[in-house]
């Protein structure tokens, strides 16, 4: 609760969303003010939960002191200490630099293999063209029926060998 206007209309700064049973977002402060038309009962700077509807209409409101302390009670009744959570962060950076890391090698690799299949596929294609030359050559070889060898004859290879 922020303050209440001459109006009654009571400001509520909101801090946090719920996303899932155990998980928040916060609000960004300039997207979180909301005002009430409703008296309410709680005095100024008091911490409420709010429900609202998908237009922002308030469905309930509840003091949050009670679900504040359940939620530190379980943290710290299974152990959760501010430690623990500094590890739990230290931890995740740690697993999401090794999966930037793996992700990397494997744009890498992905760029070394495509480079080999262009030159495997340039090589192929220089094999079909000699094949196309040698099965030439061997067609005029047969088809020369007096036993000479006539070198202009010859399909040209690409060498600069006369």
């Amino acid at each position: 609760m922020k303050t209440k206007d001459p109006e009654g209309r009571v400001q509520l700064q909101l801090l946090a969303q719920q996303k899932a049973e155990h998980a928040w977002a916060t609000i960004p402060e300039d997207e979180g003010t909301l005002w009430l038309d409703s008296a309410v009962d709680y005095s100024e700077g008091a911490w409420v939960l709010v429900e609202l509807t998908a237009k922002r209409q308030l469905q309930h409101i509840q003091d949050a002191t009670p679900w504040v302390l359940e939620v530190i009670q379980q943290y710290l009744s299974i152990g959760i200490t501010p430690t623990v959570l500094h590890e739990e962060v230290q931890r995740a950076e740690q697993w999401r630099q090794s999966l930037t890391l793996k992700s990397q090698e494997l744009q890498r690799r992905t760029l070394e293999m495509e480079a080999r299949r262009e030159q495997i596929q340039e090589l192929v294609e220089n094999l079909k063209l000699e094949k196309e030359r040698l099965e030439s050559l061997a067609a005029q070889l047969k088809d020369n029926t007096n036993g000479t060898f006539h070198p202009d004859t010859l399909p040209p290879n690409g060498d600069s060998e006369a």
